[in-house]
């Protein structure tokens, strides 16, 4: 049991500088070319944080873990909307762009309810399961999620704004970055399994909770930075960002590599998503300063740990 442990704290270890180095490599290549933080956060950022994610989920896919698959996905997301944007708003509040508000949020809002729908099966008799026609579509609404960023959110940045990394370091930051992820990845979910299979509790609990918050650690990182310098629009991006990379880019993907079953107890999980997104929404909505505040931040922090609770509360 204690080795297991040690390998997946290895493992999250792996994950957290292989993000660091391909966000690092990969932000110094966009802004060489001249792209905003806001564009980085919802793209650069958002996908090298939720990078962990891509790989544990690949390695899962090909070992058909369905409930690895989905509580990584679902428990990610849960966990970036309420305990990464509820402690990076407490921190210092997030003042959030008009465009986020029209846009990112109810897109947050609206693949979260098309993951429900696809996975339910509501137009056709069956098993529950994501096709791989389902997830081509998901696939499809990413590549137009990027297009739409880079083609509005595109500007020039002044050239004393950062230092320049060679072409070289760019590219080894990269490479490593990668190579971290593809180990890290495989030691947390040969390990996570192997503890679940002890104790008798359920891969969906380990997926929704261990998993989900180990891979989530890069986007708990970059964010609490990113709020203590008051970068909101980094925080923010990396956030809603990294939700919609795990719908419409790491699930289909996922699926892709090995159709899963859907196991329909996950639909509170999802419900969570959709409720605490339509929150986030509305609260923005009625402030008067479009910000996520401080008592936003607890009520987030606090919903999510009561529910955790009895998620586990139910497996003893």
């Amino acid at each position: 049991m204690i080795l297991p442990i040690i390998l997946i704290i290895l493992g999250f270890v792996a994950l957290i500088y292989g993000a660091n180095w391909l966000v690092d490599g990969a932000s110094s290549f966009a802004k060489k070319k001249n792209i905003s933080d806001l564009v980085i956060g919802f793209t650069i950022v958002a996908f090298g944080t939720s990078a962990p994610e891509l790989v544990v989920n690949s390695v899962a896919a090909v070992g058909g873990f369905s409930d690895i698959v989905m509580g990584n996905i679902i428990g990610s997301n849960n966990f970036n909307l309420f305990i990464i944007l509820g402690i990076a708003s407490m921190i210092y509040p997030l003042s959030i762009h008009l465009t986020t508000i029209q846009k990112e949020i109810p897109i947050s809002l609206i693949v979260a309810v098309l993951v429900l729908v696809f996975a339910n099966n509501f137009w056709m008799s069956g098993d529950n399961a994501i096709a791989r026609w389902e997830a081509g579509i998901l696939l499809i609404l990413f590549a137009i999620f990027l297009y739409s960023m880079f083609v509005q959110l595109k500007s020039d940045l002044p050239a004393d704004e950062f230092i320049p990394k060679s072409n070289a370091k760019i590219l080894l930051l990269i490479i490593a970055g990668f190579l971290g992820l593809i180990v890290g990845g495989k030691l947390v979910v040969d390990n996570a399994i192997s503890i679940a299979t002890d104790l008798g509790v359920s891969q969906q609990i380990i997926g929704l909770t261990i998993i989900a918050a180990g891979t989530s650690l890069p986007e708990l990182v970059t964010s609490m930075v990113a709020a203590m310098k008051k970068n909101s629009d980094i925080a923010i991006g990396n956030i809603l960002g990294s939700n919609i990379f795990n719908i419409l880019a790491i699930l289909p993907i996922s699926i892709l590599i090995n159709p899963i079953t859907y196991n329909s107890s996950f639909d509170t999980d999802i419900y969570m998503l959709i409720g605490g997104t339509t929150f986030v929404l509305i609260a923005i909505m009625i402030g008067k300063n479009k910000k996520v505040t401080r008592f936003h931040g607890f009520l987030l922090l606090a919903t999510y740990l009561t529910y955790t609770g009895y998620l586990i509360s139910k497996e003893m």
